[in-house]
């Protein structure tokens, strides 16, 4: 494909994803038509910010919008905002949307992100809450007070949200059935050493036991939950942080092939031509890995656009450098960051901890597979290298 070929270009979503797809088009040459279509009110925004620095109240939604509209206007993008997709007809390439006509594209990006778990039997009660977008983020922190909090998950969410309200001098308890925050991507090893964080700043961690019942107070809103082990926690607010969903639905009954995501090769392509995927929503071949994978963090959502951009304009290369994911928690003042293909069962060697910082290896068949450091920015970014070579775990230092 060429830029010329590319035509009438249509991004469905308007996360970063999207955006970042957008910006590598008009700078990769192309001059046509661009519409964007994202489901929230909003325009573009950064999401990371959402449990950190928004919910905490030191920034204001403003300050995390991607783009303005002078961007959009001066590249002859059409950003329809609150216009969500419901379908898509292949054939005629008809995005089909809400309330609204269907939008024509000659070629088509799906950035449509995630959707968060519901908490089961949760029910529509006041004070119950997920976090994906600003108007969640927004709602959580009009509802806490002086009350206590409850956040169910101890995932990357749930922690971040954790550490947010607790710096907000909320009292808060984190409810997993894993035996560690972060155990599911990190391992118990190191979520372990991220416990210490939380405990030492007045979390309480009621980490091996699940959530059985939310608890309302007949009015219509939460008063707290029902523990598996039987504890009841009285909070006015309780938050889900249970994972999230690709967004995928839309795509139902359509030959857009879905797994965990929209399954595309390792450019991003999907298995219908002129429609590429990217972001949350995309699980890409990996051909060193022999799978799919769908990676949920911010840098790589900038990496695959620009693979996609250079595809669909015809201007990119016909191989890509090895890829090292990578991705970042902020909790308590300092930076969790996380290298490579990281998988929970691989061994963790720890190459330095002081008790709060610390630093650790992930070891795969005597290879290097990732790392992970908390406070250790220089030092985990100097192992990047040894991971895209899969160095044997002897060049440690």
């Amino acid at each position: 494909m060429t830029v010329e070929e590319a035509g009438e270009i249509v991004v469905v979503g308007a996360g970063l994803a999207g955006v970042r797809t957008v910006e590598q088009l008009c700078r990769g040459g192309h001059r046509g038509p661009i519409t964007m279509l994202g489901a929230e009110p909003h325009p573009p925004y950064d999401r990371p910010p959402l449990s950190k620095e928004i919910l905490r109240g030191d920034r204001q939604p403003a300050d995390v919008v991607l783009r303005d509209a002078a961007f959009f206007a001066d590249n002859h993008v059409d950003l329809r905002t609150g216009v969500r997709a419901t379908g898509l007809d292949v054939e005629k390439r008809l995005v089909l949307v809400e309330n609204g006509p269907a939008v024509h594209y000659d070629s088509l990006v799906i950035a449509t992100g995630l959707q968060p778990r519901q908490l089961p039997g949760a029910g529509d009660l006041a004070g119950l809450h997920v976090l994906r977008t600003l108007d969640h983020c927004l709602r959580i922190r009009e509802s806490v007070g002086a009350g206590p909090a409850v956040v169910v998950g101890a995932g990357f969410i749930g922690c971040e949200v954790a550490a947010s309200l607790r710096g907000k001098g909320v009292e808060v308890t984190v409810v997993d059935p894993l035996p560690a925050p972060l155990a599911g991507a990190l391992g118990e090893t190191i979520g372990r050493l991220v416990a210490r964080l939380h405990t030492e700043a007045g979390v309480d961690l009621r980490c091996g036991v699940g959530v059985d019942a939310i608890l309302d107070d007949g009015a219509g809103r939460v008063r707290g939950v029902r523990l598996s082990d039987g504890a009841e926690l009285a909070a006015p607010v309780v938050v889900s942080g249970i994972g999230s969903r690709p967004e995928v639905e839309w795509l139902a009954g359509t030959p857009v092939e879905v797994g965990n995501g929209v399954l595309c090769d390792a450019y991003g392509r999907t298995s219908i031509p002129g429609v590429w995927a990217v972001g949350d929503v995309a699980a890409w071949y990996r051909p060193a890995l022999d799978k799919h994978v769908r990676v949920e963090h911010w840098t790589s959502a900038g990496e695959q656009a620009l693979v996609v951009a250079n595809d669909m304009l015809g201007t990119g290369r016909p191989d890509q450098p090895p890829v090292v994911p990578y991705f970042w928690s902020d909790q308590f003042g300092l930076k969790i960051q996380a290298l490579g293909d990281i998988d929970p069962a691989d061994e963790v060697r720890i190459l330095d901890d002081d008790g709060r910082r610390f630093l650790a290896a992930y070891v795969h068949d005597g290879h290097v597979a990732g790392a992970v450091g908390c406070g250790r920015a220089g030092r985990v970014m100097k192992l990047r290298p040894l991971i895209a070579a899969r160095a044997p775990v002897s060049e440690l230092a």
